[in-house]
């Protein structure tokens, strides 16, 4: 019964630690990716005509849109240097993202007036060792010309502009070491192409269904577009975090399989022990199948009281972690969260009980019918007088 209560309880620890994993990755990434993302299925641009951008903004279940643009660039501090990817968003670009509540250092802000700021993944921040308590020294961005001669005279072959940075945002290394957000005037500017855009980004009101919502867009804009949820811009990270999952699960579960011989051996040991009282049993009238169903049913018992000692055991463990953060993730600070992050699901209560009886139900299952007649003949059994 405890070795059934410990496997059982390990599922469901191991199970919601996943579970609080897979929720932080998909919140940090919530915090940069928009809802649904509009992207060319042809080339790294496309024009995003007013009337077009208008249509979309009509549409039912629209929030907002946000336009952004992309392009690597050289960017100088002084005597750092570093290849990032600037992106231009608009105004509505904190609205599609949430990125603004992800600040590190200083502040999400992106103009005042007619004067462009930057906001810094904090891995470029640190590669540059920016220092946002200096005022007076900037950015420096170089971006290649649009119809550039030899690279042999770099002042000809890219542009350069200055920008200040406003502030350093964290969110996780993918995002943190590559971007640079910057106005998308500013990134147009640098870039020569006043009307280009590398995607269309929007936020819905959150009632609206989002695969209805796709098909919309879809027939909106024509094939030429690719529509993507939030899964489905990072699909192949989602499908690994869910095989993970039940790679694990079905490690474990094996391992439940190995502990559950403890049940077999127990009620082989029992039988064995018991012969004489299968004997008077038999001689009063009880057949073979009573027999077997009375040590079939105390595995049964052994096997749910261990799965409902487990399932409180490691719902009790995960409550305290999820509360008060008992265990803690090594090099405390340099994560975002200070402690394993825990999330329990009932679903996996019932799949991780099922997976027990199931297995001990089959454990019990064995001794009971097999040995009851291999190692007890019962039409041979005497009662010893």
């Amino acid at each position: 019964m405890l070795g059934v209560m410990i496997g059982t309880g390990a599922l469901i620890v191991v199970l919601s630690v996943f579970n609080g994993f897979e929720s932080l990755v998909v919140s940090l990434y919530n915090s940069f990716d928009p809802e649904i993302k509009i992207t060319a299925v042809e080339g790294k641009t496309f024009i995003a005509d007013s009337a077009t951008v208008e249509k979309i903004r009509r549409l039912d279940g629209i929030s907002a849109v946000s336009l952004s643009l992309e392009e690597n660039a050289l960017v100088k501090y002084h005597d750092k240097q570093y290849i990032a990817t600037l992106k231009g968003v608009d105004t509505s670009f904190a609205t599609v993202s949430g990125v603004d509540t992800m600040m590190a250092d200083g502040k999400f802000l992106l103009s005042a007036g007619d004067t462009d700021f930057a906001v810094v993944g904090g891995g470029i921040a640190y590669n540059l060792q920016l220092n946002m308590g200096d005022f007076f020294s900037q950015l420096d961005i170089y971006a290649p010309r649009k119809n550039a001669g030899s690279l042999n005279h770099p002042e000809e072959a890219f542009n350069r502009k200055f920008i200040a940075p406003s502030g350093v945002f964290a969110i996780q290394q993918e995002f943190d070491s590559k971007y640079i957000l910057v106005p998308l005037r500013f990134t147009r500017e640098i870039l020569e192409d006043e009307n280009a855009v590398s995607a269309i980004e929007l936020s819905t009101n959150g009632t609206t269904d989002p695969e209805d919502l796709k098909s919309r867009l879809t027939a909106l804009l024509g094939n030429g577009f690719n529509v993507q949820s939030r899964l489905e811009q990072h699909a192949l990270l989602y499908r690994i975090m869910k095989s993970e999952k039940w790679a694990v699960f079905l490690i474990l579960a094996f391992i439940l399989l190995i502990a559950t011989f403890n049940v077999v051996g127990s009620l082989t040991m029992l039988i064995i022990e018991k012969q004489k009282d299968i004997a008077v049993f038999y001689s009063m009238g009880a057949d073979a199948v009573l027999i077997r169903k009375i040590f079939f049913a105390e595995g049964l018992m052994i096997t749910f009281i261990g799965a409902a000692l487990g399932l409180l055991t490691g719902g009790l463990i995960c409550f305290l972690q999820q509360h008060f953060g008992i265990i803690q993730l090594g090099n405390s600070g340099s994560f975002v969260v200070d402690a394993y992050p825990v999330e329990m699901k009932i679903k996996d209560f019932l799949y991780v009980f099922l997976t027990v009886f199931f297995i001990g139900s089959i454990a019990a299952w064995y001794p009971a019918k097999k040995l009851v007649e291999r190692k007890i003949n019962l039409d041979a059994v005497r009662v010893d007088e």
